[in-house]
């Protein structure tokens, strides 16, 4: 089942699939592309981990994290998944964060000079984090990134599980048919209707003299020329 529902500044598209054993463990492991993380294991060998269809787009030396009085230093990496920082003096010390919790991306004054700052989405704690990134025109370029793939995930998500859509219906366009018409050609009945003629009948000024009928054996009014009793018994059954 696909759905869709609007988040924050954009849709969240959602795929379930059947209850297999292999569920759970694909939502275990697929956590990283919808959670904020504090503290995981992201870096080895000075390197992201990168997730299932994760690509990094830059990476970022000299990055301060303003969470302290003092700052630490350390590295910045921007993908099309997630932001991670590090410390450079211990990896274990980082930050990930998904664009699907990112509320805003802003530059700001702060007591150490200009700064970036995200915030996060009230769902994963409504954190504000803020980033030293110098010169200057390297912060303005680091969050000129950020934006634009932002807006480039919130329009294709990446969930990191895979799945096959079902065969899609054929559009309506496919499947209108013209409707074609059909060659009858109605002919005329040939028959005649001998009650109809027999009512029909516009010279009549009076009513004709009654003869009495054998048949019947009762007077009735003449019959005009070529009708018969039985012909018109015929026509009413």
């Amino acid at each position: 089942m696909f759905c869709r529902h609007p988040c924050d500044q954009f849709e969240n598209d959602l795929a379930f699939t059947g209850f297999a054993t292999s569920q759970p463990v694909a939502y275990e492991t697929s956590k990283m592309y919808r959670d904020l993380k504090l503290r995981g294991a992201l870096i080895q060998n000075k390197q992201l981990r990168l997730l299932p269809q994760e690509q990094v787009y830059d990476k970022i030396n000299g990055v301060w994290n303003l969470s302290s009085d003092q700052g630490n230093l350390g590295t910045f990496f921007i993908t099309n998944v997630q932001i991670v920082w590090h410390a450079n003096m211990n990896d274990s010390f980082n930050v990930s964060i998904p664009y699907l919790q990112i509320r805003s991306i802003k530059i700001r004054d702060s007591k150490f000079g200009l700064s970036l700052v995200i915030e996060s989405s009230q769902q994963s704690g409504g954190y504000v984090l803020g980033f030293k990134i110098d010169p200057l025109e390297k912060l303005q370029d680091a969050v000129k990134e950020i934006n634009s793939l932002h807006r480039v995930y919130s329009t294709s998500l990446i969930f990191g599980v895979d799945y096959e859509m079902e065969e899609k219906p054929q559009p309506l366009e496919e499947l209108t048919v013209e409707q074609a018409q059909d060659d009858v050609e109605i002919e005329p009945d040939e028959q005649t209707d001998a009650f109809v003629a027999y009512f029909a009948d516009g010279s009549k000024q009076q009513d004709r003299e009654p003869v009495f009928s054998e048949e019947l054996e009762l007077a009735i009014e003449k019959l005009k020329d070529g009708f018969t009793l039985q012909g018109l018994w015929e026509v009413v059954g």
